[in-house]
């Protein structure tokens, strides 16, 4: 067979036989890579006749659906961002930074579903005495947990059918190969074709399959694009290394809610679920401290209640801004709008904000805190600690409605604030929320007056 190379584009798998800086369909630069395939004859010869279908099709109506799809994994953090658990027959791909706890963490939820299924750990990157170090360090009983250590896709297979598992780890699948296509371990042409096989083993058996995915250093899982549309579900593990904090993040979930977090922290007998996150995330809060105010996000259907941190200097020279879990984009245009409606010179000055936590904020209900928390450094004046502060900020500096604010006062209520900053035209019931002074501020003005600012 005559070899010949082509060029696939590690974002999205397109195929192109000629080298660019440029991928001709996703557009992103420099991500061609080389690949050696195989020519093969056409398979529509003379004598090609179709198979026939392994499988006839179903009225929809017919399909039963009193049967239970999901299982509990006995995690109630990993549960809640699967949606209630998982499903049978579902593949979900977890990707994270290396040495985040992706194992571990599967590790643990093998050891606690192995009670009532069959558990096949499926590794390409520890041997089997390795596996067995980790589960006696977790306090696991493996009794019915079957390891296999091997990289070719069709052995993996073949080990499936040996088992029978009804739940499996592919831990990672940058190691797995197919031994049909003629390239390396972890090239964009591997691994989605190794992941198709295994896509198809899991539907075709009711198979539910865990795949560990290491991620790019722009954060992405490494590997074609087109993988993440192939599996079910999508989470990512993150949390910086150097605190005891990560946190689970469904990114994609045909079964659940896409904007479902979890909270764990990384004991020395493994990963612990944190079921009141806002607790943890307020711990430590500084008394009378200016540049501090706290927010309430909305995480799928948690609130979390978030510590917004800023310090504003003079800036000698050229005014340097550090974003850390803020958008920079929204987090420059609030600075412009606190400069021009608050009537406070902050532009010219260096400013660094950092939610706490590790927590990354796209909710638009945190931007009246971050502009109180930026003005409390500014005027060295600190916000009550007992504030809470809740609304977006537009470009005229008015403090526009957000949603889910009732869910967000009971919050707030219940970890023991006693004044919270809301939107002049919020339309809500203030007696609900006995023992919470609620303050309406229709501009930034009104919100920087209700802080003592």
């Amino acid at each position: 067979m005559k070899q010949k190379t082509v060029f696939c584009c590690s974002d999205c798998g397109f195929e192109t036989p000629n080298w660019g800086g440029r991928c001709p369909s996703c557009g992103a630069w420099n991500t061609l890579v080389e690949v050696k395939t195989e020519k093969t004859s056409s398979r529509r010869s003379s004598d090609y006749k179709p198979r026939a279908a392994a499988k006839s099709s179903k009225l929809l109506s017919e399909i039963g659906g009193e049967e239970e799809l999901r299982f509990k994994t006995d995690i109630p953090e990993f549960d809640r961002v699967l949606g209630g658990g998982a499903v049978k027959g579902s593949v979900i791909l977890v990707g994270g930074a290396p040495g985040i706890g992706k194992s571990t963490l599967l590790l643990q939820m093998c050891g606690c579903v192995s009670r009532y299924n069959s558990v096949l750990y499926v590794s390409g990157e520890e041997s089997e005495r390795q596996l067995k170090m980790r589960a006696d360090r977790l306090g696991i009983d493996g009794s019915n947990i079957s390891i296999y250590t091997g990289t070719d896709v069709d052995r993996i297979i073949s080990t499936f059918d040996e088992v029978s598992p009804e739940i499996v780890v592919i831990d990672s699948i940058q190691t797995v190969y197919d031994s049909e296509v003629s390239s390396a371990a972890g090239s964009p042409a591997q691994i989605r074709e190794s992941t198709l096989k295994l896509i198809r083993y899991s539907k075709d058996n009711s198979v539910t399959i865990f795949i560990v995915g290491h991620i790019t250093k722009e954060g992405t899982i490494a590997g074609p694009k087109i993988l993440e549309h192939m599996v079910d579900c999508v989470l990512y593990f993150e949390g910086e290394r150097n605190t005891s904090f990560r946190i689970l993040r469904a990114v994609k979930n045909r079964f659940g809610s896409t904007n479902e977090i979890g909270v764990f922290e990384m004991l020395e007998k493994g990963l612990e679920s944190v079921e009141n996150p806002s607790e943890m995330l307020l711990s430590g809060r500084p008394a009378d401290s200016s540049g501090t105010c706290v927010a309430c996000i909305v995480e799928g259907t948690r609130p979390i209640m978030a510590e917004i941190q800023a310090l504003v200097s003079k800036a000698p020279y050229n005014p340097s801004r550090r974003m850390n879990g803020i958008d920079y984009n929204r987090a420059s245009m609030l600075i412009a709008v606190l400069d021009k409606r608050g009537n406070l010179p902050v532009s010219g000055c260096d400013v660094y904000i950092n939610v706490i936590g590790g927590l990354s904020l796209d909710d638009p209900a945190a931007d009246l805190s971050t502009v109180l928390a930026i003005a409390s450094s500014y005027k060295d004046e600190p916000v009550d600690s007992t504030l809470a502060a809740l609304g977006e900020v537009g470009l005229s500096g008015e403090i526009r409605n957000i949603s889910n604010l009732d869910q967000r006062l009971g919050e707030i209520r219940r970890l023991g604030f006693k004044k919270c900053i809301i939107p002049k035209h919020s339309k809500i019931n203030v007696s609900a929320f006995e023992g919470l002074e609620i303050v309406r501020a229709g501009t930034l003005r009104e919100a920087l007056r209700a802080a003592s600012l």
